[in-house]
Order: structure tokens, then sequence, then C-alpha cells
């Protein structure tokens, strides 16, 4: 607002003085400052204070003292003595009468018609007058706010903007707001002032005389503020007021500014604030709040705010007038002398005598930066960055000349100057239309050349081992394979900052790299000499060697040009530590396949050569045993099983690989079956020797239960390492663990320490524990597995002792295993396939079905072979669950989960019933169904097709209630129900229904609703095709499980019953000629579906006892009668208990 220019504002040592109501202070300000704060001063002085004590009585006299020689107070005091309860009356029916009559009425309440203009009708007015005056005038202005729907406009106003009466005026104004702040909310009156000639200067004298009220308004201002303030005339004058405010009160600028960026507004005023605040900062060379500011807009986490203010720089840079003049050329004029201002001035001797040696003398040399300066410089870089990448600003010559300068400076060896020179160089990367002119790209290329040659001193000297150079390598290398995506991730990851970098614009770079600093030949050979990185571990972060490495691996330049890196990838290997650096496995994995596939099918010989035999074996000295073993190995165990990794990822290679090498007629060597033999545990064994007298412990098991516990207590405080000397012992003495009275504490201890024995030599456990758990014959006989027996068939597992069958924490042993060589089997038969590959590259002498047939039919029968594996331990498995014939001579019968939990909610259910249920639920066949139950769910989770293959085999349907129940994955076999419905056989459709029944109660879901409705409608179809015979056969056992669909979904009971109507009318046509007691019982049906509730109290007891004792003598028909009359009397029954 430059009409306020000549206007006299309330200073900050004034309004402090007022907020904390220093009387000292405002004693010693001058008369014209004195003037701005009179309305508080005399409403202090004349209103009764709340402070009632000793010292506020003494400031009061204070102020009486330094108001008494000023002359305007009696004015003031004028207009306190005005009845404002009727001025407020008078001005909320002039209120009313505009809001009834439209806001351009003329009529007023408040005044009368005036005979001369405004300011002169001010001049003649007595006080109480004078406030009705400003009074209109200030509601008509609110009011036409309220009505312009957020359109900024512009009200001339006499009474504010006459210089004679401007401080009277503002008398009356703040005087007003004080004593009616419910008529006029101090919010609502700033605002209204934004639309009047010097409503900055008026604003800020009724804040100054309110205080308190200083963030109340700001925040109010803010939040009815524009998004993009510059864009408007309001908003670049509401900007200017709350400068103006912030001016005064300066201890709050930076929280206003925080409230704009809450409010994603105004975001010029935030600059200018920031503007103002920097220009009060002093000088020092740390980064300035500017800088600060406008970096955590453009790269903070909040996106919102990000593109408020991105927003802004693309609309300030659109505006070509008074661009001088905006919040947004002053930001970026104070970017630029802050980056000016760092600018390397000095020369180094050092660098221009490296210059005079290779360049002109008329060459300009670069200079170098301070290193107080480096940060600070590092943070400009990335401003700029994000300022053009983001934001979208466009540098101007003199800001583009500027960077350059500063991005081609030569930093210390510091870290802060390693970070400095890297970002610099994507920023060259990201931008490379600030290098213009020939000169510039000279400077440029000097830079680079610079780059390369200090690389070396600036890792010694800083002591970062992520230095530049392996950046400038791993971009040659990326240029070079021309991944400028690559290129261009490695750019944004650098600066933190996700950018737009068009491929194109990177060709001139492409062209200075690949032809003048770094050549495809001068990248490989500087690459191998590069140092590696020394414990390398994923604590190091940045660009490495490895880095570089990796992609000069993937793109064969090793082999292009005769380069040996086996050497350097071994010494790497050696020279790691925990945690894992992420690129140690790529490595591993790309140098394989360079080792094993040549370059290009020309040349079969352009391959690396692979780790020797002997250098594997130095990794494990110390381990392997022999005369030179010692207890402390030189390698770490990550390099240990980094070249472990190595050993077996190239074997498997090598086997995935045998038909494109055979038809290479190439065959790399493979390393030999002893070298396995020296690697894993020899030097441990040799260690646990000592301690064989302990492992006789288990022979007493039979007689001396307490030792042995003692015994296996001790061994759990092993770790897993020390462990493996008892494996052999614990795993053969596992059969006496069958033994009756064995105490379940010993065989919970055993399978806690065979847990742990698995996390360390998982493969020779497995196997000493299948032929320990062998049938009593088969170790008699001496009958050894071996771990290729297991893998060609994993069921061999489940042949074990059947005792194994009811202990549960050797069950859960076992079922570890069968799930481990169940999966050992898929990867077996697919290198076996992969090792006989060469069998079909020869053709055989007939074949008629063409080149592609062998592999489909090998494939094939592979996937067959595995479907049948898979499905023959399933089923083996359920029958386990199942009770033997002793389980039920003792009455025990725990086979079914989910009908525990039917019978529990079943009418009638007695008390003694449900303590027998309960204690048939602990029992060791319990618990084995519970972990069969486990590993089910498992192997249907990882491959569902096994479950649609188990249940169209068919299994007792006596274990449906337990599988349904017990396997959470079980709801899969409401996708392929429908298709087992389908089926011929009429076994399979009893067996879908059944399940079915079971799933309904398990998943009430809408997908089984319409299951079951398809169900019914199938039983009635099948109703009216099969003969008596088929007809008992599918109905009674199928019959029950329509309560459970009514159960699980009553929407079904219409259809249940309609359907066993039809039914028993079906059955009493057939006999309709043989007995006439039949039309009795139709009718009975009849009875119980019209009218349900009057038969519910038929006593089925009395009704099974009759129906029992005929069942005998009564052929088919009736007996499916019958059994439709049980049906619906249970669906009555459960349907008046649920009410």
């Amino acid at each position: 607002m430059a009409e306020c220019s000549g206007l006299q504002f309330v200073s900050p040592y004034a309004f402090e003085a007022m907020q904390k109501v220093d009387v000292v202070r405002l004693a010693a300000l001058s008369d014209p400052e004195l003037r701005l704060l009179l309305p508080c001063l005399v409403r202090m002085a004349l209103c009764a204070p709340a402070d009632q004590s000793q010292s506020w009585a003494q400031d009061k006299k204070l102020i009486l003292r330094l108001l008494s020689g000023v002359e305007a107070v009696n004015s003031i005091v004028a207009l306190l003595s005005v009845d404002f309860h009727a001025l407020e009356q008078d001005a909320n029916k002039e209120q009313q009468l505009r809001h009834k009559l439209g806001g351009g009425s003329g009529e007023s309440i408040l005044v009368s018609q005036l005979q001369r203009g405004l300011t002169l009708e001010f001049e003649h007015s007595d006080s109480p007058r004078r406030l009705r005056l400003v009074l209109s005038e200030l509601l008509a202005i609110m009011n036409k706010v309220l009505e312009s729907n957020g359109e900024f406009f512009f009200k001339s106003s006499e009474l504010f903007e006459s210089p004679v009466y401007l401080e009277e005026a503002a008398d009356v104004l703040c005087i007003l707001q004080a004593e009616l702040p419910s008529l006029l909310p101090i919010v609502d009156v700033a605002e209204a002032l934004l639309h009047v000639k010097n409503g900055a200067w008026f604003l800020c004298l009724l804040v100054a005389n309110v205080p308190d009220s200083f963030n109340e308004v700001c925040r109010g201002l803010i939040k009815n503020g524009e998004r993009q303030d510059e864009e408007s005339l309001g908003g670049r004058r509401r900007t200017e007021a709350l400068r103006h405010l912030c001016k005064m009160n300066p201890s709050q600028a930076l929280r206003i500014r925080g409230m704009v960026v809450e409010e994603c507004h105004l975001p010029g005023l935030g600059v200018a604030l920031t503007l103002d605040h920097t220009k009060n900062e002093t000088s020092d060379d740390g980064v300035s709040d500017l800088v600060c500011f406008v970096s955590g807009l453009l790269l903070g986490t909040n996106a919102k705010v990000r593109t408020w203010f991105g927003t802004f720089i693309r609309n300030g840079q659109q505006r070509k007038k008074e661009n001088v003049s905006s919040v947004l050329w002053q930001m970026r004029r104070q970017l630029l002398l802050e980056l000016m201002g760092i600018l390397p001035t000095v020369r180094s001797t050092h660098i221009v005598e490296e210059a005079d040696a290779d360049m002109e003398p008329n060459v300009s040399v670069y200079s170098g930066l301070k290193e107080e300066h480096v940060v600070k410089a590092s943070a400009l870089l990335r401003l700029y960055c994000a300022l053009m990448g983001i934001a979208g600003l466009k540098p101007t010559d003199e800001e583009a000349e500027q960077l350059l300068q500063l991005m081609t400076s030569r930093p210390p060896a510091t870290p802060a100057g390693v970070r400095f020179v890297s970002l610099s160089f994507c920023m060259l990367l990201a931008f490379s239309t600030l290098v213009s002119t020939p000169e510039q790209e000279q400077l440029m290329v000097m830079w680079l050349s610079w780059m390369i040659k200090e690389e070396a001193y600036f890792e010694s000297i800083s002591g970062v081992s992520a230095s530049f150079g392996e950046m400038l390598l791993l971009v040659a290398m990326y240029f070079h394979s021309n991944q400028l995506n690559a290129i261009i991730d490695l750019v944004c990851s650098t600066l933190g900052m996700k950018i737009v970098i068009k491929p194109s614009s990177l060709s001139r770079m492409k062209t200075i790299f690949t032809q003048e600093i770094f050549t495809e030949q001068v990248v490989t050979a500087h690459a191998v000499r590069v140092p590696v990185t020394g414990n390398l571990s994923a604590n190091i972060t940045g660009f490495l060697p490895i880095h570089c490495i990796y992609q000069l691996l993937r793109s064969r330049s090793f082999t292009k040009h005769k380069v040996s890196i086996k050497d350097w990838i071994y010494r790497q290997l050696c020279e790691t530590t925990t945690p894992l650096h992420p690129q140690l496995l790529p490595l591993i994995d790309v140098y394989i396949n360079s080792v094993l596939t040549p370059a290009s099918k020309s040349n079969p010989e352009a391959t690396n050569q692979p780790i020797t035999e002997q250098e594997i074996l130095n990794v494990f000295q110390g381990l392997t045993g022999g005369e030179n073993a010692r207890v402390n190995p030189r390698y770490s165990i990550t390099a240990q099983l980094l070249v472990l990794y190595y050993v077996l990822s190239y074997e498997e290679a090598l086997l995935a690989n045998t038909k494109t090498l055979a038809a290479m007629q190439k065959k790399p060597k493979s390393y030999s079956s002893a070298l396995m033999d020296q690697i894993p545990i020899k030097y441990l064994i040799r260690q646990a020797q000592g301690l064989q007298q302990e492992l006789g412990a288990f022979s007493m098991l039979p007689g001396n239960h307490t030792q042995v516990m003692q015994i296996l207590e001790h061994l759990t405080l092993l770790s897993a390492g020390e462990l493996i000397p008892y494996a052999e012992v614990l795993t053969s003495n596992m059969n006496q663990l069958l033994n009756a009275g064995v105490p379940r504490r010993i065989l919970q201890t055993v399978n806690k320490l065979w847990m742990v024995l698995n996390t360390v030599m998982p493969r020779r456990l497995w196997v000493m524990t299948v032929n320990a758990l062998q049938p009593s014959v088969k170790i008699i006989r001496q009958q050894k597995y071996t771990q290729k027996d297991l893998m060609i068939d994993p069921l061999i597992v489940l042949r074990c002792d059947q005792r194994v069958h009811r202990c549960p924490p050797l069950m859960d042993i076992t079922l570890h295993m069968l799930n481990g060589y169940l999966l050992a089997s898929k990867a077996y038969l697919s290198s076996h396939l992969k090792e006989t590959a060469e069998q079909d590259i020869r053709p055989p002498q007939n074949n008629m079905m063409g080149p592609e047939a062998p592999e489909v039919t090998r494939e094939e029968l592979k996937n067959a072979l595995l479907a049948a594996q898979d499905s023959a331990a399933v089923q083996i498995l359920l029958e386990i669950c199942l009770p033997t014939e002793e389980e039920k001579a003792q009455g025990s019968n725990p086979h079914s989960l989910l009908k525990n939990i039917q019978s529990a909610a079943a009418i009638g259910l007695q008390s003694k019933g449900l303590e027998e249920e309960e204690d048939s639920l602990l029992c060791n066949l319990r618990e084995v169904q519970c972990l069969i139950c486990c590993l089910l769910h498992q192997m249907y989770i990882a491959d569902p097709n096994i479950v649609k293959l188990v249940h169209f085999q068919g299994y007792p349907c006596e274990l449906l209630s337990l599988t349904v129940a017990g396997i959470p994955s079980m709801h899969i076999c409401l996708d392929f129900i429908p298709e087992l419905i389908a089926q011929p056989e009429l076994e399979k459709q009893i067996f879908a229904i059944q399940l079915l029944s079971y799933l309904c109660i398990q998943y009430a879901l809408p997908k089984s609703l319409s299951v079951a409705r398809l169900a019914i409608n199938v039983m009635g179809t099948l109703l009216t095709v099969l003969t008596q015979t088929k007809r008992y056969a599918f109905f009674m056992p199928t019959l029950p499980c329509l309560v459970s669909f009514c159960q699980a979904f009553p929407p079904l009971y219409d259809d249940v019953m309609s359907l066993l109507i039809q039914i028993g009318q079906v059955c009493a046509s057939d006999v309709a000629t043989q007995t006439r007691d039949f039309d009795p019982i139709i009718t009975r049906l009849q009875q119980l579906k019209e009218k349900p509730n009057e038969q519910s109290g038929l006593c089925k007891d009395l009704f099974y006892k009759r129906g029992l004792k005929n069942m005998g003598s009564m052929d088919p028909d009736v007996q499916l009668c019958q059994c439709i009359e049980r049906t619906i009397i249970e669906i009555i029954n459960m349907t008046v208990s649920g009410v």
C-alpha cells in the first residue's frame, strides 16, 4: 500500500511497551509515537481496572501524568462519554433495515441526511455524531465485504482518506471497536480496512491499541486470504498489511509465516516476511533463513505445500510488468546476492600451475571455495535445483553464469567438499542448459578433469569411502551402455529430489564423457585399479566401487577388453562384514553369468575366470581342520557366507545353462565334489570331541527320567553351533521316546533342541531323524535312507513308527521334515530336468510330434508326479486324523472340531454331555489334528490346486467337520464346489453337499448362500431323475445337510421345506399301493411346514424310538420319509430356539 508511505506507523519499541504495559518505556516515547496509542492509554486511565494492586495504582498515576500534557486526550475523553448502549441499538436497527431493503439503500438510522460532505460533516460534528458517522461508514464496508463473495473491491471513503482527520478518525475507530466488540469483531474490522485507502495504517493502529489481538487478527487475515497473493490487488494489499503488522511486532513474524504455510495462503507474504527477517539477521557464513525456508517448502514431505509454492514461482515468472517490485524478484535477487557473496575470489597457486600446463593462458581457471562456505554452497545448489526442477524457475543469464561459477569451484578436501562436488556434478547433468557457450563448456571439461585427478586425494584426506570418483565412473559406464534413465535416477537420488530430466538433454554430456573424458577402455582399465572398499557393509552408503564394477560386468566390458576382474571381486568378497551390503549378491550373480555365458556367440571364449578352489578354501582356513587350523579365522563370517553363496550359485547356474552351453559346445569346469566336504564343520566337530562322555546319558532314558531331563536342560543353554556334536546321539535315541511313560517335558525339550539344530544343519539332521523314527522291523534290518532317497520319495517320512502319530512333539518334527522334503523334491526334479536337457538337443529318430514335444511332455510328467505326491501326503495325513479302533473303544471321539462347537449350541444338551466333550479335547489325537491342520493350511495357501485335487479325490466324511473348522483356507472350496456337484459320480455329489453344509456354518458369506441355493436346486433336479435305490443312497446322507443350510441362512427355509415335502411326495407315490400309513405322514409333513410353531412341541425322542423300532422292517422309501420328518423337526426346533 504505497498510499501509507508518508504515514508514521507504530514502532516495534512502542508496540512492545504496549504489550507489557511498560510505563517507563511509554514515557520515553516521542509525542508523535505516543499520539498513536492514546485511545488505549486513555481507556486504561479512566476505566476501572481489574488489577487492584499497589504497583498498578502507581503505574496508573504515571500514565495520567503522561497524558496530562497531551491536548488530544480531551477529545478521546469526550468520545468515551457517549451512551454506547443506545449507539449499539441504533446500529443493530440500521443493520436490520439494510438487510431488509438491500445493501444499496440510502436510509440510515445512525446518520440522518448529510447536508455537507462526509469530511466536512465529521469536522463540524460533536463526539457522539462523529462516532455515528464512522460507525455507519464502517458497517457499510463490512456489509459489502460479506456480499462480495470473496471478490475484492476498493471503497473510496473520505473519512479514511483525508490526511487532516486520519488521527481523529483512527481514535474514533479504536474507541468504537473497544466499546462495541460484539458489533465490531476485530477480525471483521481488519478485513474491512483492507478495502479502503490507508487501511494498513488504520489496521496497525487498531492492533497496537489492542495488542492482545495481534495473533487473532493475523490468523483471520491469512485464513481469508488468497492462495496466490500476487495475482490480485486484494492479495497484494493483504500481504502488505500483514507485512506492516509483522514489522510492528517482529518477534511474531516467523510464527505468522508458519500460519501462511499451514493455510497454504499468501505465499508472497511468507517470502516477504523471510526477506525482512533475513535483512535483520547478523551476517555470518551459515545457511540463511531464506534458503532454509524455501528449501523446506519445495523439498519437504508435504505435497500440497510443494504444489502451492511451485505455482507461486510459475505464476510470478509469467508477469512481465512490475517484475522488479514483485516479492519473487526480491527473493531471486537476495538469493543471487548470497550466491555471489560466497563465490571464490582468490585463485589457488596450485590450480594456476596446473592450468598453465594444460590450458591456454587466456582461459579462466578454477578458484578455491572457502571451507566455511562449503555447506552454504551445497544448500544453495540444492535450492536452485528445487526451484528449477520442481517449481519450474527459468534462470536469467546472470543467475546461470553465477551458478556455473559456483558449481565449477573447487572445495577443500573434506566430507562437506565431497558432498558439494557430487551435488555440482549432478546439477550439471540435470540442467545442462546452464552450459550454453563454448567457453562455459571448456570450463566444465576442465572441472571434470580436475575431479578425476583429485578423486584419490579427496578420498584419502576426507576419509569418505563413497567419493565422487565412483559416481563419475558409474555415470561414464551408464553413458557407454546408453542407460540414460539410470543416470536420471542416480541424479535424483543424489540431489534428494524427484525432478523431470529429459533423456535428450543428456546428449551433449554423453558426447563429452564417452569421447573426451571416459572412453570405454579407459573406464574398464580404471575400474579394476580402484581399491576395494574395506569392511564393506550396508552401513556404508553412497556410490561405491562395487556399483561401478557391477555395471561394467552387466555390460560385459571386462571380457570385451580382456581385463581380468576375478581378483578384484575375490578381494571385495573377503573385505565384507555385517550387515550385508545389498549390492553384493547381485554382483556375485552377474559375475557368475559372465563366467559361464560368453559375451557373444562369435567369441565363445570371451568369459571371465572363475574363483579357484584354493582361493575358496583359503576363506575357510581355520574352519576346515588340519594342522594349520586356527581358533580365530582370518576372514569374517560374512565373507565365508558370500563365498559359499558363490559356490552354490555357480553350480546351480551351471545346471540351468547346461542346454545352452551344450549347444555352444562349451562346458565350463564344475567345482569338485571334494570341495564341499572341506568347507563346513570339521573344526567344530574336533572341538566337540571332548564332550562325547556326556552323550551316553540318553541310554538311561528308560529308568532315570530326572537325570535325562537335567542333561537336556543343560543342552538348551548351548548355542546352535555348540549343539552340533550332540545331534547324532540325540536323533539316534529318538525311538526310545516312543515308549510308554516318557514325560511330556522330555518330549517337548527334545523338540526344542531339534528345532535349534535345524537352523544350522537341516539336511543331515533330517536324514538321521527319519532313519531313527522308522518302524522297529526296518531298524533291525538296518535299512538306512539317504538324502537322495528322501528327495525322490518324500512320503518315506510318513512311513515311520505308528506311535509317532500319537506323539505330538515328534509329530511336529515329522511334519516339519515332510514339508521340507516335499519342497526339496520339487527342486530336485526341476534340477534333474535341466541336467538331462541335452537329451532334447539330439532329436529322436522317430519324432513325429515336432521338436518341442519332448520338453512339454517331460514338464507335464514332472508336474503330474508332484501333484500326485502332494495329494498322497495330504490323504495320509487325513487318515492319521481318524481315531483308531482302540480310541473308539475307549469312547474318545475327538475327530471333529466343528461338531463340538455345534453340540454346545444344540437344544437339550445336558451338562454331562458338555463335560464329556470337554474332556475329549484333552488328548494327543486332538493335538496331532491341530498340527496336521496347520501344515495343510500352509500347503493349501502355497498351492490352491492341491485343495481342489484332494477334494475331487474325496476322503471320509467324518473328517469334514475337522478340516473345515481346523484349516482356515478351506473357504477356497467354495470356488469349485459347483464343479464338484456337477460330477456324474453320486459319491462326489454327496461329498460336495456334505462339505458345503459345514462351510456354510463356518463361513456364512453371500458366496456360501449362492452355492447353497445351487445345491438345493441340484437336489431337486436329482429327485426327478434318480431311481429308487439311488434316491435312497443320495438323500439319506444329504438330508441332514439341509439343517445346516437353514441354520446358516434362514432365507433358505422355504426352499428347503418345499424340497422336503416334494421328496416325501415322491416317496409316497412309489409305495401308495403298499401302505395306507403314508398319507398321515405326508399330511403331518405339510402341517409341520405350514404351522411350525404349533408343532414345535413334538417329542423328538418318542418319534425316534418309534421310528427306530420299525426301521428294520421298512422299505427304503419309508426310511427316507422318516429321515425327512426328522430333518423337518430339527429345522423347526432350531428355528423356535433361535426365536
